[in-house]
């Protein structure tokens, strides 16, 4: 399995390609930052993370694309800047029909460190002990974005097993649904056709009148 993972973010844009299968070792392929200049305009800016996001969707042609899930903080402005840097890499993905993964940051951090209120340098050290780097990616953004790629990899059997029995369960409900219908629906009937024919045995044994 191969995960591009996204730190969202306007000003730096964290990206990085892990690979391999959970309970195994992985390897990096890349990792790096898309910069946007704070000055510039905003969609400008967004254009340029399309633009970079791009690239690395050329160049290493991930299976899944893991992006971190937008949360509400106190500074709103930077809330907007990461939602808005965050939909244009699920927009990437979701052209080329590349699934798209959303994880928050205390998943992230307990699965790669087992703390979900882990620091950005606990994270970091994880991340170069369990990809064997020599020394943690610079910056801190590039980490996260490795760190979200191996948090796919390692949750994504948990999660499609829980979507399989998810959809086996609502398949055995739609079939159980369907398998009483046919009953209700003759219990349903079973009175109108009782009244509709109820008239016409009246008719034919009532005493015929007489004609004039």
């Amino acid at each position: 399995m191969r995960v591009l993972g996204v730190d969202p973010g306007l000003t730096r844009c964290g990206v990085g390609v892990v690979e391999g299968v959970a309970g195994r070792p992985l390897t990096m392929h890349g990792v790096g930052v898309v910069r946007t200049p704070a000055d510039a305009e905003l969609g400008q800016r967004l254009v340029a993370i399309e633009q970079g996001i791009e690239q690395w969707l050329d160049e290493y042609r991930p299976e899944f694309v893991a992006v971190e899930r937008v949360f509400s903080q106190h500074n709103v402005r930077t809330v907007m800047g990461t939602a808005q840097a965050s939909a244009v890499a699920m927009l990437c993905a979701a052209r080329r029909g590349i699934p798209v993964a959303l994880h928050t940051p205390s998943e992230v951090k307990a699965a790669v460190t087992g703390n979900g209120r882990a620091d950005k340098a606990q994270v970091g050290a994880m991340v170069t002990r369990l990809l064997r780097l020599d020394a943690p990616p610079k910056p801190a953004d590039a980490a996260d974005a490795l760190a979200l790629a191996i948090c796919h990899i390692w949750r994504a059997p948990a999660q499609n097993r829980l979507q399989q029995a998810v959809a086996q369960n609502r398949l055995q409900q739609a079939a159980a649904l369907h398998a009483s219908k046919p009953a209700s629906q003759a219990q349903n009937h079973a009175p109108n056709r009782a009244q509709n024919h109820a008239p016409t045995r009246a008719q034919d044994h009532a005493p015929k009148g007489r004609t004039a």
